[in-house]
């Protein structure tokens, strides 16, 4: 149980940074539409925890625009006598390049089967000097600051998505190299791209872009796991399915709804 919940956050962060459409002018989405993408997380078909994503507006901060993006995740009720998560990740990106300004992490989880992590971190990016700051406060303690170097297109995992889902487009059959920094380790990862149909339900089927990589996890001591992400194939660019494959099985991460402006815009499969 340890390592699947551990993993479960490395989904979230890994692969909600990339999204892709298939059309030749897809659209900015501007800093005034606000969207949150709702997820649950089943093994085996079990829902074990409760995730999301939120890109907030643009707000200005010493004169300069910035967004906001968001995601947490939590364990269920039915769960907590086996482990409890209440994590929170925060990622502010310049709205003009969409490079990372800061990274902070909240972990809080603990319970039998989960090692008790209890901290504040934030990652402070300089990719002018190619660098980052590390703060870490633990039990009321902060640790000595730490600067790592860092290669000059590096993001964290947040500012990765906010880069791909408001700006760029990858088509089909395109390799995507990405160098991701979320404070613990730098890894170079690529996505291959291909198109699928994925069925929501019965009734219902979508046109999509299914990403794949193939990625170490420190977790299992570096052994191999894939990564699979399936977008919708238009100009929403909406990440409708992300799933784990591991050595000790599969975990997948699927979208309840999308929120827009505190209204629900879209549902999944509950159609």
């Amino acid at each position: 149980m340890k390592n699947k919940t551990f993993l479960l956050i490395a989904i979230l962060l890994l692969l909600g940074p990339s999204t892709y459409g298939n059309e030749q002018n897809v659209p900015k989405i501007e800093p005034e539409t606000g969207k949150v993408f709702l997820y649950t997380a089943k093994k085996l078909g079990v829902p074990i925890l409760k995730a999301s994503i939120k890109i907030e507006n643009g707000f200005w901060e010493a004169g300069k625009s910035y967004y906001r993006i968001q995601a947490q995740v939590d364990s269920l009720p039915n769960l907590r006598l086996l482990f409890r998560m209440k994590n929170r990740f925060t990622s502010i990106v310049e709205t003009s390049t969409y490079t990372p300004i800061r990274y902070i992490k909240e972990i809080d989880q603990g319970g039998p089967f989960v090692k008790d992590k209890h901290y504040h971190q934030t990652l402070f990016f300089d990719l002018a000097r190619q660098k980052v700051t590390i703060e870490k406060e633990e039990k009321g303690e902060k640790s000595e600051k730490k600067e790592i170097p860092i290669p000059l297109d590096t993001y964290d995992p947040l500012s990765l998505f906010a880069r791909y889902y408001l700006k760029e487009e990858v088509r089909p059959g395109q390799d995507i190299q990405m160098s991701i920094f979320d404070g613990v380790k730098l890894r170079q990862i690529v996505f291959r791209s291909k198109k699928e149909k994925v069925e929501l339900n019965k009734e219902r089927a979508v046109e999509t872009v299914c990403l794949e990589c193939t990625t170490p996890f420190s977790t299992f001591g570096d052994q191999e796991g894939s990564i699979r992400i399936w977008y919708t194939a238009n100009r929403e660019k909406i990440p409708i399915v992300m799933e784990l494959d591991l050595p000790i099985g599969s975990v997948k991460f699927e979208l309840e709804e999308i929120r827009e402006s505190k209204e629900v815009v879209q549902t999944s499969s509950k159609e």
